[in-house]
């Protein structure tokens, strides 16, 4: 049955309510207004005495869903902490108010119909997906939100015998602003939650000390105040210290008072923190204010409060974004001999040879899933920005601190499948989490599709809500954000044929397919990959991916295989160019860009053939051109490409048709 509560309803439940620890709130969906995140949730334990040593507990969390299956889900291991003067102990985020004594992440308490069991026992008796049990159990208490009882659960923890007619206890409806409360007979009640108070109203009343600053981010050689302010005048004088330091943020890193004091009588104090100027590269770092030795009498409404520090000395590559991109710089890292047994091959053949190369399993190697995020973080660094990854879809640099490690994706970074998970019919692995670095990796084959997962060459950094956005729409079907300028049209295609190639069991097909293990659509990407050729930003990322996979992408390297593979050249014999270095791009500029309707060629030696294309590369006009006679477009405002041949050599360029009219 269902368990509907209005205000306030209690329920006779036969427990270890007045045992030495117990479950004494629980707040399983609480999220703040601007999201539907729950970052309000907490649980809070009680002890009958003071200070009370949490030493041999552990709080476990079971999932009563049916793929749950009563089994665990979360154990936090209490040793080591104590509950405070009331007998409380706090665990929650850190968006939780007054700040919890044990962090835990934001939304990780399910909403239920589960169970929370307090047990004597260590951390390693649950390991997850353990069955929820009765043996050592001290205290727990079911609930839900509103959802059916789970009977299998109840009968579960009804088989302890200090136990009798356990019932699962509604916090309220979905999206509610309750919490389940401990009545001192036994009982429960639904109402405002009280986190760090008695639930009576009893007990020592706490003088709460909140933290403030004005922002959020600083650049070196700023200055910024801290306000530290109590909810009541002391009555003696306060003096406490604070700490800033976190991972490589550390005490040189700043100057400033960190031991403050609040005369009595008095309600805040502040101090002036300057960030040092130096002249190292240390990349964004973020500081985190919090106290150090608060006396017991004082609660902190808040701590771990975060700053970013924007480095200024960072690292502008000698080449350009994709926005902006350059030719020639950036040399391919590939040994000299990497392609010769393609030469004098085509059609399956070529096919084969090609993929006993980049698949070579007593070479490649692949990493893990966690370690992709340090891989993206050197491949995809913006080159105008060494503390920054470039966004593929966005088109724009995000700080490499950014990446989404919650739920909440927004203003945050995180690893874009080209070739979507769910499309390929790949996902996370065992061990895919860990992070080991480079010299620790599977073995691979050209049947490991499980490692398409965390093929590099495939995953991009990619804007959070875009890549919601793009979901798994094939490309064709999704071709950007709106007003994208297309940068990063090629670099998908070429990474998705690389998969076509590198894996057995995935396929770049025409049209949008709805079978496992393919992807469309060929036409477009083909032509994406024609007038959006490899420049030095792709070079530059094919080469450190070399640098963990020991594989690299061809289509970088030799773009014209794509043709002898799936475009206009396919059945003819593949020879390989007499040098990778040779640069095949024209020497010209494009002017004025933007232009209103007549553009120039600057530095044609001959007459060239130019095409015009939309932004999803559909031809809309051709022209020639010599001696940098004018082209009269006579199109309409917007984004387009242009692609001018010329002595054996082409180049795309980007045209922004902005008329006055």
């Amino acid at each position: 049955m269902k368990n509907t509560f209005t205000l306030v309803v209690t329920l006779i439940v036969a427990q270890f309510s007045f045992g030495q620890l117990v479950i004494n709130e629980l707040d399983c969906d609480t999220s703040t207004q601007e999201s539907n995140i729950d970052t309000q949730e907490f649980i809070e334990l009680k002890s009958n005495t003071s200070n009370f040593s949490l030493d041999g507990y552990v709080l476990v969390f079971f999932n009563g869903s049916e793929n749950g299956m009563n089994s665990s889900y979360l154990t936090i291991d209490l040793d080591g902490y104590v509950t405070d003067v009331n007998g409380l102990f706090l665990i929650g985020s850190d968006q939780v108010s007054p700040f919890p004594q044990l962090l835990i992440p934001v939304n990780t308490i399910q909403n239920g119909a589960d169970a929370v069991a307090l047990y004597q026992g260590n951390w390693d008796d649950f390991p997850d997906g353990t069955l929820a049990t009765i043996h050592n159990l001290v205290d727990v208490l079911m609930y839900d939100t509103d959802d059916d009882d789970d009977i299998d659960m109840i009968n579960i923890f009804n088989k302890h015998p200090n136990f009798t007619s356990l019932q699962q206890i509604s916090e309220g409806s979905k999206d509610n602003t309750n919490s389940i409360q401990l009545n001192n007979n036994g009982t429960y009640s639904v109402k405002t939650p009280t986190p760090r108070q008695l639930n009576d109203g009893s007990g020592v009343q706490l003088n709460g000390i909140n933290i403030s600053i004005a922002q959020n981010q600083y650049t070196e050689g700023e200055s910024f105040n801290i306000t530290f302010t109590t909810e009541q005048n002391v009555t003696s004088t306060l003096s406490f210290n604070i700490l800033l330091h976190n991972g490589t943020f550390n005490d040189s890193d700043f100057t400033g008072n960190t031991s403050l004091t609040i005369p009595t009588g008095q309600n805040n104090t502040s101090t002036t923190i300057t960030l040092d100027d130096d002249v190292e590269d240390e990349g964004d770092e973020v500081a985190k204010i919090r106290f150090d030795n608060l006396p017991a009498e004082y609660l902190k409404l808040n701590n771990n409060i975060e700053i970013r520090v924007v480095d200024n000395d960072f690292f502008v590559a000698p080449f350009g974004t994709p926005l902006n991109p350059t030719f020639g710089t950036v040399n391919s890292t590939q040994p000299t001999t990497y392609y010769n047994n393609l030469d004098g091959l085509s059609g399956a053949n070529l096919r084969q040879a090609l993929q006993n190369i980049i698949a070579n399993p007593a070479v490649v190697r692949a990493q893990t899933y966690a370690d992709v995020i340090g891989i993206l973080k050197e491949a995809d660094q913006n080159p105008a920005n060494s503390n920054q990854v470039w966004l593929v879809y966005l088109e724009e640099g995000r700080a490499k601190l950014d990446f989404q490690t919650t739920s909440n994706n927004s203003g945050k970074w995180n690893r874009e499948h080209t070739f979507p998970r769910s499309l390929g019919g790949f996902g996370d692995i065992e061990a895919d989490e860990i992070a080991n670095g480079k010299d620790i990796f599977w073995a691979t084959k050209a049947d490991s599709l499980r490692h398409a997962n965390s093929d590099a060459h495939a995953l991009r950094a990619a804007d959070g809500p875009e890549n919601s956005s793009r979901s798994n729409q094939h490309y064709g079907q999704y071709i950007g954000p709106t007003g994208n300028q297309g940068s990063f049209y090629g670099d998908v295609a070429r990474s998705v044929l690389y998969l076509d190639i590198r894996y057995n069991g995935l396929q770049v097909v025409n049209g949008y397919p709805s079978i496992t293990g393919q992807m469309g659509d060929l036409e477009t990407l083909l032509n994406w990959h024609r007038n959006d050729p490899p420049d030095d930003y792709e070079m530059n990322r094919n080469n450190v991916v070399y640098t963990w996979q020991f594989n690299r992408n061809p289509f970088i390297d030799q773009p014209d295989l794509v043709e002898y593979i799936w475009g206009n050249r396919v059945g003819q014999t593949w020879s390989q160019p007499l040098s990778i270095k040779k640069n095949k791009l024209l020497n010209v500029q494009l002017y004025p860009n933007p232009a209103s309707g007549t553009v120039f060629i600057k530095g044609l030696k001959s007459s060239a053939h130019v095409e015009v294309f939309s932004i999803e590369s559909r031809k809309i006009k051709t022209f020639k051109s010599k001696n940098n006679k004018p082209l009269e477009l006579d199109m309409p405002n917007g984004i387009y490409l242009i692609k001018i041949t010329s002595e054996g050599k082409q180049i795309v360029k980007k045209l922004i048709v902005s008329s006055s009219k």
